[in-house]
């Protein structure tokens, strides 16, 4: 229990060396109060893409050894592309011999399929980067993904390499989702061809709209037919008539206009 709540204070002690104050590498004893200064904590020396070669194999990780990492004043972890991002990664030795730190690597891989890489990140090496026995230290590692990544969410995987009585091992720091988005542009791709559709949605709609007024409004323009002419007379009509009162008047009155 004493080491697990030892852990725990070390991973509080991680976040506030998130703060910009104290966004530094250092190492230190469980019975340290005091962390060294900015200038002081640079012993551990980034050495950047000089890096041994360890190739594309991998290496179990040692008894005794506990990794933790945080962003800092990133916990949305947000990655812009093509923009450098910082990650801290802290080490714990509870082990009997001392260890050092070689390198801290990372990639990126589709969240549906871990299988697929999408990219091999640049690995980050060290010099002096002893961690103690019963002790810990804290490493940063700076990286960026490609610029023209697109913009969405993948998952990122940080690995730490480092040596015990000249043996490598490697322990996994990090594995979850990172949110990737695009340098300066207010909208993704995805977000420009949605509002893109949208418009012309909109458009469609509105001359729709307004070819059917046009169609209603000449539809109660149009006048109703009147048929002017001679009146007509059924035939059946007459012939129900004939010899009544009614023809013999109407015979008479064509006499008459005769």
């Amino acid at each position: 229990m004493a080491s697990v709540d030892k852990f725990w204070a070390f991973a509080l002690a991680l976040l506030l060396l998130a703060s910009p104050l104290l966004q530094v590498a250092r190492c230190q004893s469980d019975s340290e109060d005091v962390v060294e200064a900015a200038e002081e904590s640079s012993d551990i020396g980034i050495v950047g893409d000089d890096v041994q070669d360890f190739g594309d194999g991998t290496f179990p990780s040692a008894p005794g050894i506990e990794t933790i990492s945080v962003f800092p004043k990133n916990s949305a972890r947000l990655i812009t592309a093509g923009e450098e991002t910082e990650l801290l990664v802290g080490v714990k030795n509870d082990g009997d011999s001392s260890l050092n730190v070689i390198a801290i690597k990372a990639s990126v891989h589709l969240p549906f399929d871990h299988r697929m890489l999408v990219q091999n990140l640049t690995a980050q090496g060290f010099n002096n980067g002893s961690v103690p026995a019963s002790a810990q230290a804290t490493f940063p590692y700076l990286f960026a993904v490609s610029k023209f990544l697109q913009a969405g969410t993948f998952d990122l995987v940080g690995t730490i390499i480092y040596e015990i009585d000249e043996h490598p091992y490697q322990s996994t720091f990090f594995n979850g989702t990172v949110e990737v988005v695009e340098s300066g542009a207010f909208l993704s791709m995805e977000s420009v061809f949605l509002v893109t559709l949208g418009v012309a949605l909109l458009v469609l709609l509105g001359l729709w709209i307004h070819g059917q007024i046009q169609y209603l409004s000449k539809k109660t323009k149009r006048a109703p037919k009147v048929e002017v002419g001679t009146k007509t007379t059924d035939a059946s009509t007459d012939e129900w008539l004939q010899g009544t009162a009614y023809t013999q008047s109407l015979s008479s009155k064509s006499k008459k206009k005769k």
